[in-house]
C-alpha cells in the first residue's frame, strides 16, 4: 500500500474523533467555572439573601416598647414611630432626670431583645 494512502486512511478516520474531543474538551473546561458559580451562590449569595429578607421583616414589625440594639450600639425602649423613624428612649428607668431620646433610622436597629416565654 502507498504511503501517501495509508496517510490519508488515517487522517480520515482520526477527523472526526478530533471534531468530537474538541468539543467535549470546550465543555469539559468550563465545567469548573459553572461549579464554581453555583458553589459561590449556595455558600454566599442565597445566606446573605436570607439574611436581608430576615431584618427587613424584623424591622418592619417595629412596634413601641420594643426593647432594641442600634448598629452603634445604643440600647433602649423604642418610644415614638414614624414613617422611616423611630424615636428610642435611653437612660435608666427609675430615674426621669437620666432618660434621654435619641432619633434614629429604623435601618440603624441592629437587634430587637427577644422577651422570655414562660
Amino acid at each position: 500500500m502507498d504511503p501517501a494512502a495509508t496517510a490519508a486512511v488515517i487522517e480520515a478516520t482520526a477527523a472526526p474523533q478530533t471534531a468530537l474531543s474538541g468539543g467535549m474538551g470546550t465543555l469539559i473546561s468550563f465545567l469548573p467555572m459553572v461549579l464554581v458559580i453555583v458553589l459561590l451562590y449556595f455558600m454566599m449569595i442565597r445566606p446573605q439573601r436570607k439574611r436581608d429578607k430576615e431584618l427587613k421583616e424584623m424591622i418592619s414589625a417595629l412596634k413601641v416598647g420594643d426593647k432594641v440594639t442600634t448598629i452603634g450600639g445604643i440600647c433602649g425602649k423604642i418610644s415614638k414611630i414614624k414613617d422611616d423613624y423611630v424615636v428610642i428612649e435611653t437612660g435608666s428607668v427609675g430615674n426621669p432626670a437620666e432618660r434621654s431620646f435619641v432619633k434614629m433610622e429604623r435601618s440603624a436597629i441592629k437587634e430587637v431583645a427577644r422577651k422570655e416565654q414562660a
